[in-house]
C-alpha cells in the first residue's frame, strides 16, 4: 500500500499545482498562500482533534521553536515564491524547477547534519540543474517575455531552496516526534508570521478579501484540500508502509503529472524541450534519491 500512497501524492499535489495557477490568475501570492496555510491549519487542528493528538504536547521549547522557523522558511516563505514563479512560468516549467527539491534536501543535509554525499548523488544533482536550465530557456508562451520566464524561474530555485532547508533544520526534531503533530506546528509557525506580513504588504485588501466566498474558491479551495491536506496524508502513509527512497522517486512523478495535466487544463504546450528537461530532472532524481 506504501507505493500506492506514494503515488496518489503525486497525483495529488500535481492536481493542487494546476489548479493553484488557475487561482493565481485572479489571487496574489501572498493572499494565496495566507489563504491556503489558514484552511490547512484549521484541517490539520482538526484532524489532531478527531484523532485524539495533543497539539501542546510535553516537548521541549526548543522543538517549538524549530518546527516554528522550518515553517517560516519552508512554507510562509517557499510556498510564497512557488506560488510568484507558476504565475510567471507556468505548471509544466515549475514542475521541472520543482524537482530540485530532493538535491537541495541532500545538499543542506549535506552541510548542515553531515550527511554523506556521493559521487552518484552529485551526478544526479547536475543532471536536475540541467533539466531546469533546459526548462529556463524554454521559448515563452504567448503574453510572456523571456524576462518572466528568467525571474520566474529565479523564483522557483529560491523557493526550493528554502523549503530544502526548512526541512533539513526540522529533521532532528521530526525523527522522534509524531508527523502529525509536527505537521502543525510547522503551519501554524508559518501562520503567525504570514498574517502579520499581509497586514502591512500593500494590497492587504485583496489579501483577506480572498476569505469572502467567491468564484475563485471553485479553485483555491480543492487546491488547499489536495495539496496542503490530503497530499500530506498521503505522503505519511507512503512514507510510513513503504521504504523512504522508492517514496521519493513515486512522489517526484507529481512532475510528469503536472506536464499533462497543464497541457490539457491550461493548454500550456507538451514540447520537446519539455520532454527532455523533466526527463533529465527525474533521472537526477532517482539518483540522488537512490544515490
Amino acid at each position: 500500500m506504501g507505493e500506492v500512497y506514494a503515488l496518489l501524492t503525486a497525483v495529488m499535489w500535481a492536481s493542487a499545482v494546476i489548479l493553484l495557477k488557475r487561482s493565481g490568475e485572479s489571487v496574489p501570492p501572498l493572499a494565496l498562500n495566507v489563504f491556503k496555510v489558514v484552511l490547512s491549519a484549521a484541517a490539520l487542528l482538526v484532524t489532531m482533534v478527531v484523532a485524539g493528538q495533543e497539539v501542546l504536547r510535553p516537548a521541549p521549547m526548543s522543538d517549538y521553536l524549530i518546527l516554528f522557523a522550518s515553517g517560516v522558511i519552508a512554507i510562509a516563505v517557499s510556498d510564497t515564491l512557488f506560488l510568484m514563479a507558476l504565475n510567471r512560468v507556468g505548471a509544466g516549467i515549475a514542475a521541472i524547477i520543482d524537482c530540485l527539491y530532493a538535491p537541495g534536501v541532500v545538499l543542506f543535509a549535506f552541510f548542515l547534519l553531515g550527511e554523506r554525499l556521493g559521487a552518484w548523488q552529485s551526478a544526479g544533482m547536475v543532471l536536475v540543474i540541467g533539466g531546469v536550465l533546459i526548462a529556463a530557456r524554454h521559448e515563452p508562451p504567448e503574453g510572456v517575455t523571456r524576462r518572466q520566464i528568467l525571474v520566474g524561474t529565479i523564483y522557483g530555485v529560491l523557493s526550493m531552496a528554502t523549503v530544502g532547508l526548512g526541512i533539513v533544520i526540522a529533521k532532528p526534531v521530526l525523527d522522534y516526534s509524531p508527523i502529525l503533530w509536527a505537521t502543525t506546528v510547522r503551519q501554524l509557525g508559518a501562520l503567525v508570521v504570514l498574517v502579520p506580513a499581509a497586514l502591512v504588504a500593500p494590497g492587504r485588501r485583496a489579501t483577506f478579501s480572498s476569505f469572502r466566498p467567491s468564484r475563485v474558491w471553485k479553485h483555491s479551495v480543492p487546491a488547499t484540500f489536495l495539496g496542503s491536506y490530503l497530499a500530506l496524508i498521503f505522503w505519511i502513509g507512503g512514507m510510513k508502509y513503504t521504504n523512504a527512497g522508492p517514496a521519493a522517486i513515486l512522489n517526484q512523478t507529481s512532475s510528469i503529472y503536472i506536464l499533462i495535466l497543464a497541457s490539457i487544463f491550461l493548454k500550456e504546450s507538451f514540447t520537446a524541450r519539455k520532454v527532455v528537461a523533466v526527463t533529465l530532472a527525474v533521472a537526477g532524481i532517482v539518483m540522488v534519491t537512490l544515490g
